[in-house]
């Protein structure tokens, strides 16, 4: 690996977390956006996906009636849900930790650069981590719903998105 290149990088990343702001990230729709103040707009980046599938996962719930979800079906999604929510809370804690951590790393000049490295994967291996556990509960979401209930659930949200575009 180039170290000018990396070191560059890296004095751009203290520079922008410095001054509370991110780099742009190419994340799938993760994210709740939840976080404030310190590393928000990098949290509500890398949270895209799970953002996706929680709305999804309350638009199921919002809307069971409509879909015709039976109890034992709105109980299974609130508990997926619930568990999503958890490790979303925990993984943007411990991302926000690691990224404080690297900032302070990367102002010591005695830090070497494999150690900063290792806390760069550190954070991006939890936000692939939330990003995987938003697919495991949507598909988990999904496997609960009959082949009719998924086409009740495809037409309420074709209204929802009507009623967005229209209002």
């Amino acid at each position: 690996m180039n170290v000018k290149l990396l070191t560059g990088a890296v004095a751009m990343m203290v520079v922008m977390l410095l001054l509370g702001l991110s780099l742009p990230t190419a994340r799938a729709d993760v994210g709740s956006g939840h976080g404030k103040g310190y590393g928000a707009h990098r949290t509500h980046t890398m949270m895209g996906h799970q953002g996706g599938t929680g709305h999804f996962l309350r638009h199921l719930l919002k809307h069971q009636k409509e879909i015709g979800l039976t109890e034992d079906q709105v109980a299974k999604l609130k508990t997926i849900h619930l568990e999503l929510d958890r490790t979303r809370i925990r993984t943007e804690a411990e991302v926000l930790v690691a990224e404080r951590e690297l900032a302070t790393m990367v102002q010591d000049d005695k830090t070497d650069l494999a150690t900063i490295e290792a806390k760069v994967k550190q954070s991006e291996a939890l936000e692939v981590g939330l990003r995987l556990a938003a697919i495991k509960a949507k598909r988990d979401a999904m496997a609960l719903l009959t082949p009719e209930q998924h086409e009740k659930e495809k037409s309420e949200h074709e209204k929802m998105m009507r009623h967005h575009r229209e209002g």
